[in-house]
């Protein structure tokens, strides 16, 4: 057993960033299931939101934020994360990452930050690094920790599972301990103990079949919060960017919001744009708005796709401002400087999550969820785009304070011996056609049943097969020896299921829940979170 003040499972902007902040209290881990820079971070391109302008405000932000959510964002919570924004981006600065700044005007200061606008946003807040902005940030933060010598990084080790009191047979109430880790290279399952876990473990795209998402973001700190008794909340929230690239050789490959916060509009295989029939906002409407409306688009024409088209803009300009999205372009023959940009919706980011407060705090005492994978509200039903960086570099400076005003450091009550993990008589997984089958079966229905539009007919049969499939997956578990293709598999059919439950109670349709049998809001009696726990 190893014993650390805080173990940080993921490497996102959210687990990087409280791990700077928490080694100037103690020892830190950072577990991480690939190499530490394979995140959703990583594959952000717009930005990150923060007032920064004389010409915008606060208020301004909330504003917009709340609308976008849809009535389920609490104010309180929103207006905290975003008055927090300033001081946790010059953080980010101090730690190396550098955003785009306007044309130098020849004072000694540095020229100002350059401001994007990007869908539902009233103003330019959006800080960026070209389109690259996720990579900048991701690496950046590592380039500190790794400087650190009082973090150590654990990358290829799987978080397993949640270690909680009432697995150890305490009396007490049950609070979380630490984690088993399986570490991928030798095969041995780690025990960590800590009385200070944090989940950053991101998001859950690939639990659908087309998504922008990296092949990480299989869901797995929802699956372990939700087997450890953690409340979970409004998994039915599901984002589906509307612009992922429609090219069979470029699959996840994303088409910045901020593509159309620089002017480029959507438009059908005629070249006529059509947003405006849906949304006075036009190309500009929110996530959820546009996303509905291309898929109508789609099912109208009968086309596979629709068009973003920038070719309006000077082609320096595209260039300068886009470098990756036009040289990956490119090396498929999409010229955007002069060619409109086949385009689909695409599973994105989940609004819901882990039910947590403003500082991150899970409803399992020594738990602290941040990020994509956990639920403070601020994003309610539907994210406003580039919200969510925010999201994770603010709320990881809240969960620090709260850690060590809940946990101090050097005052844990008792010592707690955890069991080794025991493996028992299992055997190595024989047929891993049948992991990668049952995958497969699990991205399929839930594209075909549980999308953008949905029925409670298609839901219905979605947790019908998700049950079968929990139980297969289920015997798998226990008869074969873990490996990261099985435990992604565990947490992806648990995942799929929660989503779909969900989905299932809320009789209503709001931001990104659409349903055919309750078309319409319903706010005398869905103003309010969808909230489950095993309990």
């Amino acid at each position: 057993m190893k014993t650390y003040d805080f173990i940080v499972i993921g490497s996102g902007i959210s687990g990087l960033s409280f791990a700077l902040r928490a080694a100037e209290h103690g020892s830190v881990a950072i577990v991480t299931k690939r190499a530490a820079a394979k995140t959703n971070t990583a594959w952000a391109q717009g930005g990150i939101s923060c007032v920064q302008d004389d010409g915008d405000s606060f208020d301004a932000h909330v504003e917009d934020t709340l609308k976008a959510g849809c009535g389920l964002c609490p104010e309180p919570v929103v207006r905290d994360i975003v008055t927090e924004g300033p001081p946790a981006i010059q953080e980010l600065i101090d730690w190396g990452v550098e955003f785009d700044r306007a044309k130098a005007g020849g004072s000694d200061s540095p020229p100002p930050l350059a401001l994007g606008k990007e869908g539902g946003h009233t103003a330019r807040r959006v800080l960026h690094h070209k389109d690259t902005t996720g990579r900048e940030i991701e690496t950046k933060l590592l380039e500190a920790v790794r400087a650190d010598d009082r973090i150590e990084m654990m990358e290829h080790h799987f978080a397993i599972d949640l270690i909680t009191t009432d697995k150890l047979a305490f009396t007490s109430p049950s609070r979380c301990v630490g984690i088993y880790a399986l570490d991928e290279e030798s095969g041995q399952v780690l025990t960590l103990r800590s009385d200070r876990v944090i989940l950053c473990t991101g998001g859950s795209g690939r639990v659908y079949l087309y998504t922008t998402n990296p092949s990480v973001a299989t869901g797995d700190g929802v699956a372990m919060a939700w087997r450890a008794g953690c409340e979970i909340a409004n998994m039915e929230f599901m984002q589906f960017h509307p612009t992922c690239l429609y090219h069979h050789e470029l699959k996840s490959f994303l088409i910045t919001e901020a593509m159309r916060g620089e002017g480029a509009e959507l438009v059908d295989r005629d070249g006529v744009a059509f947003m405006k029939k849906y949304d006075e906002r036009g190309s500009l409407a929110p996530r959820d708005i546009v996303a509905r409306a291309i898929d109508q688009e789609i099912k109208k024409t009968g086309g596979p796709c629709v068009f973003l088209d920038i070719t309006a803009k000077p082609a320096d300009f595209i260039k300068d401002r886009f470098p990756h999205i036009y040289e990956t372009c490119l090396t498929v023959g999409i010229d955007i400087t002069k060619d409109p940009i086949p385009v689909v919706p695409a599973a994105h980011y989940q609004c819901g999550g882990v039910k947590t407060d403003v500082n991150g705090a899970t409803s399992l005492p020594g738990l602290w969820a941040v990020g994509e994978v956990a639920c403070t509200g601020l994003h309610g039903a539907n994210r406003l785009a580039s919200n969510s960086l925010l999201e994770g570099v603010v709320v990881s400076r809240f969960s620090l304070t709260d850690c060590l005003e809940k946990r101090p450091i050097g005052n844990e009550a008792e010592r707690i011996d955890i069991p080794d993990w025991i493996t028992g008589d299992v055997t190595d997984v024989d047929e891993l056609v049948v992991v990668y089958h049952n995958w497969d079966e699990i991205r399929r229905l839930m594209g075909d049943y549980v999308s953008i539009v949905r029925t409670s007919k298609r839901l219905q049969r979605a947790a019908t097969r998700l049950r079968n499939l929990q139980r297969e997956v289920q015997e798998f578990y226990w008869n074969f020896r873990v490996s990261s293709e099985l435990l992604e598999l565990r947490n992806l059919v648990e995942v799929a299921s929660l989503i779909v439950d969900c989905a299932a109670r809320r009789h209503e349709s709001r931001g990104l829940h659409f349903t055919l049998d309750y078309p319409e809001r319903d706010d005398l009696h869905w103003q309010q979170d969808t909230v489950i726990s095993r309990k």
